[in-house]
């Protein structure tokens, strides 16, 4: 895993807080200090964090679990939807849709609903329906699929959630906390990050230092994926060769026997 440099930080403006005035003292510990009125974020925490982050994204991705990416700020939200497209991982860039963890069930059902529409579709049902009730379905699948696009394959809760400034994602991470899903997030100076797991103290706001922290996150996300994916085929390559094996005893065995 490639080690965070303070210097790629920097150039990337992950080191601009917000102004003074709209602090939370809970930040003190990983602000730098004060200019032109602005709060300085210091960076080998940030990078210290950041590379503590990274580890524990790819245990998860290692074991098998989803990560869920939350980010729907206007300057967030491209950058993370093809950040965590790229890993496989789901994300929510329009409304953080209520209960989507504490709820899950119902969601579920919604996500159910949107997948029958696409059997319609397939199977001709669709083209039976009047031309009013085929506009329905489409707006009903147009809705879905704007609030729920990303999560249709995610069967379970996720193993742990990514947020992208925590003031505006409260609820999602108000559900999370509730359901004891780990946090992870980058939290500017203006936040409290004590109910995070993982703090990443960092500008929530550029999107140049949104896409470098994506970047070393969906990395580590990656690098874990492989090595999952590796194990399966040490474990596939082992029982291939065990079969051998005990194919070969049993043909001695068998050869022994019409001797």
């Amino acid at each position: 895993m490639a080690k965070v440099e303070v210097k790629e930080l920097l150039d990337c403006g992950v080191h601009f807080g917000h102004l003074t005035r709209k602090w939370d003292p809970n930040m003190a510990p990983y602000i730098y200090m004060e200019r032109n009125g602005i709060h300085i974020i210091n960076l080998y925490k940030t990078a210290a964090k950041l590379d503590e982050a990274c580890k524990a994204l790819s245990k998860i991705a290692a074991s098998g679990r989803k990560i869920l990416f939350v980010a729907t700020k206007k300057q967030a939200k491209d950058i993370v939807a093809d950040k965590a497209n790229k890993v496989n991982m789901p994300y929510i860039t329009e409304r953080w849709p209520g209960g989507m963890l504490t709820n899950f069930v119902t969601i579920r059902k919604a996500v159910k609903k949107m997948a029958s529409i696409d059997r319609m579709k397939k199977d001709g049902t669709f083209n039976t329906l009047s031309k009013k009730e085929r506009l329905q379905v489409d707006r009903q699948r147009a809705k879905l699929e704007k609030n729920l696009g990303s999560i249709v394959d995610m069967t379970r809760l996720p193993g742990a959630l990514f947020v992208v400034d925590i003031k505006r994602e409260h609820i999602a991470i108000k559900e999370a906390q509730k359901l004891n899903i780990p946090i992870f997030a980058m939290v500017d100076t203006n936040s409290d990050p004590r109910k995070i797991d993982y703090v990443i103290p960092s500008n929530d706001d550029a999107s140049k230092s949104i896409t470098k922290i994506l970047e070393h996150t969906t990395n580590a996300v990656a690098e874990g994926l492989a090595e999952r994916q590796a194990e399966k085929a040490a474990k596939v390559a082992a029982v291939e060769s065990e079969a051998k094996a005990k194919e070969a005893k049993e043909a001695k065995e068998a050869k022994k026997e019409e001797e």
